[in-house]
């Protein structure tokens, strides 16, 4: 049996780390991940389902569950291969991923600045990746000095994903001399990007 430890780690971590843990079995094995949250059981049960795995969850103590994945099949962890994060990002995609915000969602700020961190390591962890970021008005300050981003942002850019942050932006909160991701960009550059995109998505 292979255990992953994801307690403490927000969403998407537990999923990546099983499905990476999935991804060094030669043949039949289970998997166990620790979580300390009910919502992160029934994501490691829905993934598990979606690639047609016997899976099992137990509560162990209050704040500590256990989920169990029967990985049987060598062929699908060749699929698991593929999707996985160190995949090379499909060069044809013309998506632009726009962040208008440096927190996602309506609602209480400190959940939107958890979820929009989760969305970009989730967006890094893709095989299929967008062409191109886009960031502006409050987004600006994720490609800077002090964004909890900034990791997962460089190993985007690492993997050929052009990364853009709104010169007027970074100029109006202060931040001109703390871009640490990117390039600066300009609004006629993000109008042209986005009006040829194929596809563009904004969460």
């Amino acid at each position: 049996m292979i255990t992953v430890n994801a307690i403490g780690d927000a969403c998407p971590i537990p999923v990546v780390k099983t499905r990476k843990a999935m991804e060094t079995i030669k043949g039949s094995e289970v998997v166990e991940t620790l979580v300390d949250n009910e919502i992160a059981v029934e994501n490691l049960k829905k993934m598990a389902g979606q690639m047609g795995y016997q899976v099992k969850d137990q509560k162990l103590e209050e704040g500590k569950y256990s989920v169990q994945i029967m990985v049987t099949e060598a062929e699908k962890i060749e699929k698991i291969q593929a999707d996985i994060c160190d995949c090379k990002p499909t060069a044809a995609s013309d998506k632009v991923v726009v962040i208008r915000s440096n927190v996602m969602g309506e609602g209480d700020p400190e959940l939107g600045k958890v979820l929009i961190k989760g969305f970009i390591y989730a967006l890094s962890q893709q095989k299929e990746l967008p062409k191109t970021i886009l960031f502006y008005n409050g987004g600006a300050c994720l490609t800077c000095e002090g964004s909890a981003s900034l990791d997962d942002l460089k190993e985007l850019e690492h993997r050929g994903v052009k990364i853009l942050t709104c010169g007027t932006c970074l100029n109006f909160y202060g931040l001109s001399e703390k871009l640490k991701v990117g390039e600066v960009t300009n609004m006629y550059e993000i109008a042209e990007t986005m009006s040829k995109a194929s596809l563009i998505v904004s969460p």
